[in-house]
């Protein structure tokens, strides 16, 4: 099963959760992960992906210029229903702690929902999710002040949500059709 992570950042906050997320997918027997910066991002690529996870920094409570410029793109996608019933997942990083990370997030699953993908979230049993992550993905405030570029909570998280998307794809992909009749 092929997950593709793309990511815009701008400093290394993004890139670094958008690397855990690619740990944790590639954990997952069968996994093979691709990832890239949103400038090197191939959206010819997507049909061939079982799973797409996309993410960047927030912008006041929204998606950033490149990823969203980046998103933008996949009309032809949409319009061919090229991937309908791929598994989605989210994430970003602010340097607030009410810096919009749930509004950027919900704006990022909006497309997802639009090419008919199949979200994927994380569950509050995760320990570091019931008190400082978001159901919607992974959301991390790295402060400014800040010498770290993630948390150990948010690095945990990260690797939490490639992981459960690799295993959802992974159920999702090896269910039998129904058509062998």
């Amino acid at each position: 099963m092929k997950i593709y992570v793309v990511y815009d950042s701008e400093g290394e906050h993004t890139k670094a959760l958008a690397h855990s997320i690619a740990e944790g997918a590639g954990k997952v027997k069968g996994a093979e992960v691709f990832i890239d910066h949103v400038d090197q991002a191939d959206i010819y690529k997507l049909p061939e992906m079982d799973a797409i996870i996309w993410g960047c920094p927030g912008h006041f409570g929204t998606i950033s210029s490149g990823l969203k410029s980046w998103i933008d793109r996949l009309g032809y996608l949409w319009a061919e229903g090229k991937l309908i019933n791929k598994v989605g997942a989210v994430f970003c990083t602010t340097a607030t702690t009410h810096g919009g990370l749930e509004a950027t997030m919900l704006n990022l699953i909006t497309p997802m929902l639009h090419q008919g993908m199949i979200l994927v979230g994380l569950p509050g049993n995760i320990p570091e999710n019931a008190l400082y992550g978001s159901y919607y993905g992974v959301g991390i405030t790295c402060p400014v002040e800040s010498t770290e570029l993630l948390s150990r909570e948010g690095i945990e998280l990260g690797k939490a949500l490639g992981e459960r998307v690799a295993n959802v794809t992974k159920a999702f992909t090896n269910q039998p059709s129904g058509d062998e009749n």
